[in-house]
């Protein structure tokens, strides 16, 4: 079968072309913007890309289309196949009808962290002898590639809770019917799908209306959307995990037979903690401990690690086995990647679309920033480059978020509801803005100095800036990359 992917370079539907291509099928596909990590993994795989929507490149007439969210009524692409009644599909509905059939999916849901979270789960298991298949939204460092079939029942799923596609716009998740699932937070996001937060919250209730009853939900403690969305209806087991929880909540939340999770922070910024399971029994009690000391920094990390842990436990793995696999977790491409150090400046990459997630990785990193030099600075450049936050709503959280900073420099988007001057206005941290990434550049390559995090942040290519800042660092100290 000829198989060609509307939007191929986006994290999922590039994960979809992987497992199509591994099904033995012929893949190509289309998208307007092409670039790494997907497009480089995707050409590895032998996978044909073309950029832009031509509906010539649906000549010779593919079997079957499989069509990205991103896409809509009026692209070239998607009116050429309306009009010649080539057969087509959403990215989900394939997932469900190839793939995930007759597998124990174990489906990792959330405003943030899904990605991270789904490659530790993915990990575990693979640590732990079970050759699971799975689809991540990113590039990981454990494996080849964003996603695979795999060798046994075990499939990870990153559960979306975007749109499906222009003809189906219920969340990307109802599709999967995971036996295991993880909803780690939820937040309002999406505002350009969403009116508020309910709608995301029903969203997700639609969700746990797929979840057998044998099945099991994990969730952080504390978290009042997702309590409201379990209140709706629950036909499903539950467990529970949180950070820093007084033993007596604990105790009683594992009560008679359940599991409770918790993390005892050994640290400030999260690269050392403990993992404590309590349950077994009518008192709730103490059953393990376990320590783990990693490279990752940030709260956010340590919350995804124990989701994950959890996640893999429902599914027969030890605990202990689980924090070895931890402990040799090597993290997502885009993930607080470090691309190059220049006169002892070294430039991050770090993929952000919430202020949350902003937040977390800057307080964290922040945290952690070395001593070796007398001025380490934590700069922080950030496109915001989400509908959400392009829409304004989060200004003032975006502002907040940033103040873990020594520098924030910010794109300014085209067409934004952000006010920037009055964000750049507001920051107690000293904050510029620019609208050219060239402008950008500059700005840093000349202030930067020995010492200094730079960590750009953004969920697009931002105009290849990462190169271009260290080009222009190298090119200043005299240092060939």
């Amino acid at each position: 079968m000829h198989v060609h992917i509307l939007g191929i370079c986006g994290t999922f539907m590039g994960s979809l072309a992987v497992l199509a291509k591994a099904l033995g099928h012929r893949v190509s596909g289309s998208d307007a913007n092409v670039y790494p990590p997907m497009s480089t993994q995707l050409q590895e795989q032998g996978i044909e890309l073309m950029e832009g929507y031509s509906a010539d490149h649906l000549q010779p007439r593919p079997d079957l289309v499989v069509i990205g969210n991103a896409l809509s009524r009026g692209n070239p692409a998607v009116e050429y196949i309306l009009n010649e009644g080539i057969s087509y599909t959403s990215g989900p509905q394939w997932l469900a009808r190839y793939v995930l059939q007759d597998k124990w999916v174990l489906g990792v849901a959330g405003t943030h962290g899904k990605t991270t979270t789904s490659a530790m789960l993915a990990w575990i298991l693979e640590y732990a002898g079970m050759k699971p298949g799975y689809l991540i939204g990113g590039v990981t460092n454990n494996f080849p590639t964003s996603a695979r079939l795999g060798e046994s029942d075990f499939f990870v799923v990153e559960a979306d809770e975007y749109d499906t596609a222009f003809f189906d716009k219920r969340s990307k998740f109802v599709h999967y019917s995971p036996r295991t699932a993880i909803l780690n937070n939820l937040e309002f996001d999406h505002a350009d799908i969403f009116d508020d937060l309910s709608d995301i919250e029903k969203q997700f209730h639609h969700l746990v209306r797929t979840i057998p009853g044998t099945g099991q939900i994990i969730y952080p403690h504390g978290e009042a959307s997702l309590e409201t969305v379990l209140a709706k209806g629950c036909w499903s087991g539950r467990q529970q995990f949180g950070i820093s929880i007084s033993e007596e909540i604990c105790k009683k939340l594992a009560a008679n037979g359940g599991i409770f999770w918790n993390v005892c922070l050994l640290d400030d910024h999260g690269g050392k903690f403990e993992i404590v399971k309590y349950g077994q029994g009518a008192t709730g009690g103490i059953v393990s401990r376990s320590t783990v000391k990693w490279e990752l920094t940030g709260l956010h990390n340590v919350k995804n690690a124990m989701a994950a842990v959890a996640a893999a436990h429902h599914v027969g793995v030890g605990v202990s086995a689980a924090v070895e696999a931890l402990l040799e977790f090597k993290g997502v491409k885009r993930r607080m990647e470090l691309r190059g150090v220049v006169a002892g400046i070294s430039v991050f990459d770090d993929f952000a679309h919430h202020p949350t997630a902003i937040e977390s990785t800057l307080v964290g990193l922040a945290a952690k920033l070395p001593s070796q030099y007398e001025h380490s600075r934590l700069v922080a450049i950030i496109e915001p480059r989400s509908n959400t936050m392009k829409l304004g709503i989060h200004q003032q959280a975006l502002v907040d978020a940033s103040q873990a900073a020594d520098m924030v420099i910010w794109q300014k988007p085209e067409r934004s509801g952000l006010d920037m001057d009055s964000m750049v206005r507001e920051s107690k941290t000293p904050a510029y803005s620019f609208s050219e990434v060239d402008e950008i550049v500059v700005f840093v390559a000349e202030n930067a100095q020995t010492g200094d995090h730079i960590v750009v942040m953004s969920n697009g290519g931002f105009g290849g800036i990462h190169e271009k800042l260290l080009k222009a660092l190298g090119a200043r100290f005299g240092e060939t990359l």
